[in-house]
């Protein structure tokens, strides 16, 4: 199975720059420049930033930042995969995850939302059969801040530095997904990286 749409979330307008919420589209910014895919194109028709491009002997791929804010993120979502015949199957989805430390990452092909309204909305608009990739953002500190408050706060400038070290660990995870698939790429990328990983960033 090929993958046809790669989707970052995250929330529109500069005030949500660099907020862990928004760490989906800032990876997907990353892998675009990356691939040399095409400038960011507003549709508003799909409700969402997009850019393509074609790996090596393949289809093209189309990238999406839906632009619905978080909790409606299906809206785009549904409209791209509708106006061009993608099946959830061959969706890929970029999102936060409270329950995975700072640099790690995991694939799954199925699973629930876990309190992440981002996911519940999309789960509720198309199949859920599409591909999850979870990036750590860790716990919320303290416990007694509100997870709202938790997501939309910007990171630490320590955070910051130790998501630019990642960022090709991210990158390469997400590459590795789309051309190898979920089952064989899965053995990799759901592993905890080692402490050296954790220092330079890498797989």
């Amino acid at each position: 199975m090929s993958y046809r749409l790669i989707v970052g979330l995250g929330n529109p307008g500069s005030e949500y720059k660099q907020t862990r919420h928004n760490i989906g589209f800032q990876v997907l910014d990353n892998f675009a420049s990356k691939q040399g895919a095409s400038a960011w194109s507003k549709n508003r028709n799909l409700k969402g930033d997009l850019s393509v491009f074609v790996p090596e002997l393949d289809a093209k791929i189309y990238l999406l930042k839906p632009l619905t804010f978080m909790n409606e993120s299906g809206v785009s979502i549904q409209k791209v995969c509708s106006y061009y015949r993608i099946p959830p199957e061959e969706v890929v989805v970029v999102y936060d995850e409270i329950n995975l430390g700072l640099g790690e990452v995991k694939v799954s092909t199925s699973g629930g939302p876990g309190g992440h309204n981002g996911l519940s909305d999309i789960a509720s608009r198309i199949k859920p059969t599409f591909t999850r990739f979870r990036i750590g953002i860790g716990q919320k500190t303290p416990k007694e801040m509100s997870l709202a408050d938790y997501v939309l706060g910007k990171f630490s400038k320590e955070d910051e530095i130790l998501i630019s070290a990642f960022m090709e660990r991210y990158l390469d995870c997400l590459d590795r997904l789309i051309r190898e698939g979920a089952d064989k790429a899965m053995i990799h990328i759901n592993r905890k990286p080692k402490t050296k990983d954790r220092e330079d960033g890498q797989l």
